[in-house]
């Protein structure tokens, strides 16, 4: 695969990040899943040729040396700009080698992904759950598999992010959902919400997450690649997003009930849905792995 040079890949310290996280990391660039709605595409970026996935060279050399020299324990965060479990994984296995290094330092993860590939990978995190939290969100939009293939078009459908959900939660990792982006006019629904809740709780997952206004954000560079997919697959969309939003930046479904019908979906089911409650639940696992330790 194609590759490019990279002299840092582990950010600095921050006290409190996205899931409590404290680093966060990409082994790759680009992705491969061809999301109709991705924000990575933005030319803010400078991602060129996005849908090509290109390894950082020499990316264990560079982390198990970073790791070495941070100061500071904690949880890194993958998949805030790529998929660690994009195809190329299945082969190159940056991620999995990436995660041996993060137990082997005493370090924690917290993964976001679309891919089933993260069951490969259990006995690592298992292993990482030993000392510091373990974490798994993927990312889920639709309930539908049919409408998931129009927008999430070369990644797995939904039914099987949450089978692999349910593997994960069953042999004692920590998972969760994260319904974003939920696409004004197309997946903003309360059937959707509702169903995307429920099949989260069903499967074993701790927590929902979905933005306050239940919509997207669109930028110069990923606004134009999602208006050509929407002439595509769903005409006459477009010019709706023109007429409601114009150049906006933040997009928020027109139906300001989801919100609610979302908060009253977790509660019915018991997920958390406040980033407090998430975050108090992840880094519990530091105080678990301490008491697993002196047993």
């Amino acid at each position: 695969m194609q590759t490019l040079t990279a002299k840092t890949i582990i950010s600095k310290y921050r006290p409190h990040g996205w899931f409590a996280s404290n680093y966060t990391m990409n082994v790759y660039r680009g992705c491969s899943h061809g999301c109709i709605y991705c924000d990575s595409r933005s030319l803010c970026y400078s991602i060129k040729d996005f849908d090509t996935v290109k390894a950082k060279e020499n990316a264990l050399i560079i982390i198990e040396k970073e790791l070495k020299n941070k100061h500071k324990k904690g949880l890194i965060l993958s998949g805030s700009m790529s998929d660690p479990y994009n195809p190329y994984e299945a082969k190159e296995k940056l991620s999995q080698a990436t995660l041996k290094l993060i137990d082997q330092y005493c370090f924690g993860t917290v993964i976001i992904t679309k891919s089933p590939l993260v069951e490969r990978d259990i006995d690592i995190l298992l292993s990482i759950k030993q000392h510091s939290p373990a974490i798994i969100n993927f990312t889920t939009t639709t309930a539908d598999d049919k409408l998931c293939r129009q927008i999430e078009p070369h990644v797995a459908p939904t039914s099987q992010r949450f089978k692999a959900l349910q593997n994960l939660s069953s042999q004692g990792l920590v998972c969760g959902i994260l319904m974003m982006p939920i696409l004004p006019f197309i997946n903003d629904n309360t059937q959707n919400i509702e169903q995307l809740v429920f099949m989260a709780a069903a499967s074993g997952a701790k927590w929902a997450c979905m933005d306050e206004g239940a919509g997207m954000t669109l930028r110069d560079g990923n606004r134009e690649y999602f208006y050509a997919a929407l002439d595509k697959d769903f005409v006459g969309i477009k010019e709706k997003y023109i007429a409601t939003f114009a150049r906006n930046y933040v997009c928020p479904s027109p139906n300001h009930h989801l919100n609610q019908v979302f908060q009253e979906a977790c509660y019915k089911h018991g997920l958390l849905y406040k980033p407090a409650d998430i975050d108090a639940l992840i880094l519990s696992g530091y105080k678990q792995a301490r008491q697993l330790s002196l047993l």
